[in-house]
This record gives structure tokens, sequence and C-alpha cells, in this order.
């Protein structure tokens, strides 16, 4: 499994250690993933993802998953979370 946000699609990146008389060698920093279950308001119902802890700030911030997966582009979200996103834009005009 890859180690990528599927909200923010943060990923790893590269990167050096550096020591005490700088050498230098190659590191990879992770993001802090997690499985979280969020609850969509339009579905009624929760959603398992594998998420960052930036993204989830980040969806909170927003107002819940509905409302960030209606503010975000498709090319930034994984292929999971388009398809979630288009079915709570059904239900969204189907409400109003």
């Amino acid at each position: 499994m890859s180690r990528v946000c599927e909200l923010t699609a943060k990923g790893r990146q590269v990167g050096n250690n550096v020591s005490h008389a700088n050498n230098k060698t190659k590191r990879t920093f992770l993001p802090n993933l997690q499985n979280v279950t969020l609850l969509s308001d339009a579905l009624g119902r929760g959603v398992r993802l594998r998420v960052s802890m930036n993204g989830l700030r980040s969806v909170e911030h927003v107002g819940g998953l509905d409302n960030w997966l209606v503010k975000t582009k498709d090319a930034l979200l994984s292929d999971r979370c388009v398809k979630l996103k288009k079915e709570i834009n059904k239900k969204l005009v189907v409400a109003a």
C-alpha cells in the first residue's frame, strides 16, 4: 500500500540526513497516515479512508467530509474519493 493521503495527495518526500561532520545520506520523510472513519452527512454513513493528520485537520477546518470533497479538485483526490464525491453530489442535487 502506497504512503499517500487519499484526501490531500500528500506523499513521501526525499531529503538528506546531515551529520555533524556534514556528511549527507539520503532519507525519506513519510506522512503521518492513519486509517480513519469520517462521517458523511449527505450519505448518512461513515467512510473509511487513509488520511494524513494534516488532511484530517483540513477537513475539520472546512466543516466536514462533504464540504471538503465538494471544494477539492478531482485531480488531487484518489479514485475512491472521486467516486465518493460523485455520490455526494448526486445526493445534494436530489435534496435541493
